[in-house]
């Protein structure tokens, strides 16, 4: 069985964890999945938006312990710790953060340790008001290590994080809601951010990609955000689907060119 599936629908790409018998945890083969299927979907450009979530109402119980657990894995993951540059661990949540769509996370069931640093990765995160939550590393003894120091920035204040890493506290949806950590919570998470990408679509494709590199840059790489916002402006004004956005006011009907800009 595959431990992703993809359905593909109007543009918009959605991602299934798909270990359900182990609660969607993050096997080593999930985690080198997840780098493929967000590859592809880069290189994709009739895709323009994208939904993360989990098989049978469950986001992901984390990392899979039997799997980390395994001789033959740790000596991997050692490699992978001590080589050069973004370790699998770090890249299978960040490039999520890289693709040139926006990624929306429905989040259900359980949301521990791997599966909320990849909740993290994504733009936004809806979340059932019940979910259970967890920066959970450390209740194994280990740091959490898959990009939380770049994606938890901006989101909560440095003192929160420190104190939900620390303790690795279960908490809901709700009170992630109140601190921030997640944008909304609904009763039927699929349905909010089926809604949230299709009202999306009726956007540029080009402008979402532009928005989400000017933003993230504003966050992560401030000296070089205003520099972005004229490249992008320049390359938007003399991109097709800028001319389409602007005569879709008065004709609905036109549809937007794939995606022109990486």
């Amino acid at each position: 069985m595959a431990v992703i599936r993809v359905e593909k629908n109007n543009g918009i790409a959605t991602v299934f964890l798909n270990r359900p018998d182990k609660r969607n945890a993050m096997s080593f083969q999930l985690l080198k999945k997840l780098v493929q299927v967000a590859k592809k979907i880069k290189s994709d450009r009739t895709i323009r938006c994208v939904i993360l979530t989990g098989e049978a109402n469950v986001f992901s119980a984390g990392i899979d312990l039997t799997d980390l657990n395994n001789p033959q894995n740790r000596a991997y993951a050692a490699w992978e710790l001590i080589k050069p540059g973004q370790s699998l661990f770090q890249k299978a949540f960040l490039i999520w953060q890289e693709l040139p769509v926006p990624v929306i996370a429905a989040i259900d069931g359980y949301c521990f340790g791997a599966g909320m640093q990849l909740a993290l990765a994504a733009d936004i995160r809806i979340a059932h008001p019940n979910t259970q939550m967890s920066i959970m590393e450390t209740r194994w003894g280990l740091v959490p290590d898959m990009g939380l120091t770049r994606s938890i920035k901006g989101i909560i204040g440095v003192d929160l994080a420190k104190e939900l890493s620390l303790t690795a506290r279960v908490f809901d949806g709700q009170y992630a809601k109140e601190i921030g950590l997640i944008t909304h919570v609904d009763d039927a998470p699929m349905q909010k951010a089926q809604q949230l990408a299709d009202e999306m679509l009726q956007r540029s494709p080009d402008a979402l990609a532009a928005v989400k590199q000017v933003l993230d840059a504003m966050e992560h790489a401030p000296k070089k955000s205003l520099r972005l916002e004229k490249i992008w402006q320049l390359k938007l004004l003399l991109g097709k689907n800028s001319q389409i956005a602007r005569k879709k006011d008065k004709n609905p009907d036109l549809e937007f060119l794939p995606r022109q800009f990486k």
